[in-house]
Parts: C-alpha cells; structure tokens; sequence
C-alpha cells in the first residue's frame, strides 16, 4: 500500500462562480478559500495545489454581521516609511473597494507563502454581476446565507 498524491496533469480544475449578494463576507470567504485550497475534493493533499478557480460576483452586495460595517477597520502601508500607514473603515472600503474586502477575507483564510499565493491567484472577484470568464462555463456554487 502507498499513499496516493496527485500528479500535475492528472488534476482537473473547475471553475466556480458565487454571487456574494446577502452573503456575510466572513462565510463567504472560508467558502471560497475551501475551494481554492481543494479541501472539499478526496484528492486534498496539505503540499499540492489541488484546489479550483473561483469567480465571486456582486462584492459590492455583500453584508457585515453585527456593527462591523462600522467598526471594522482595515489598513495598508504603501511604503515602508514611518508614519506612511493608512487605516480605512469598512464603510468606506465598501463603497470605494468592495472587492478589496473579500480578497482579503479570502487572503487571510489561505496558507502563507507560496502555495497559498499560488491558491489566491485562481481568484477572481468583481463588484458587479458581469465578469469576463464566460467561456470558461463556470458552474454555480450555493453558499448558506445567514438566518
């Protein structure tokens, strides 16, 4: 007997599109980084990539639980300078960058170093309800919205 670990060219990716509008962006993102990860395929092995590609649509639909549209706060440095740090509401993220909030949701839920970077680039996300990946016949995937 031996463990069986799959190959590069035996994986078949698929491509999944998730409407986040109603959607809590926290059940959302531990949605999409389980599928990007490939965790919800027998074949899941802890060193491969084995995950799919996901497209999210309607970022701008999705809701914060509890007071964290006003609470929340996110940050970035654009350069590495003192003082250079930025902190920006999720208010004001949400109607700037709304896809920014769910990359990061999803960024964070990922491994660090690079199979996680590896897994974060098959996902693409867009504030609207359009995308541009049509040709790829992505298939529609549920998430449970909150009660």
């Amino acid at each position: 007997m031996s463990t069986f670990f799959p190959k590069g060219n035996e994986l078949k990716r698929q491509w999944f599109l998730v409407d986040a509008a109603g959607v809590p962006v926290g059940r959302l993102s531990s949605l999409v980084a389980e599928v990007l990860a490939g965790k919800n395929k027998p074949t899941w092995t802890p060193f491969i990539d084995t995950g799919d590609h996901v497209i999210v649509i309607n970022a701008d639909k999705a809701v914060f639980t509890g007071k964290k549209i006003v609470q929340k706060v996110y940050h970035e440095v654009p350069n590495t300078q003192p003082g250079s740090m930025k902190s920006i509401p999720a208010k004001v993220m949400m109607e700037s960058h709304p896809e920014r909030i769910v990359e990061k949701a999803v960024k964070g839920m990922l491994p660090k170093g690079p199979l996680g970077r590896q897994m974060y680039r098959k996902l693409k996300v867009y504030a609207g309800a359009s995308h541009d990946h049509a040709a790829q016949a992505p298939q529609p995937l549920e998430v449970i919205k909150s009660k």
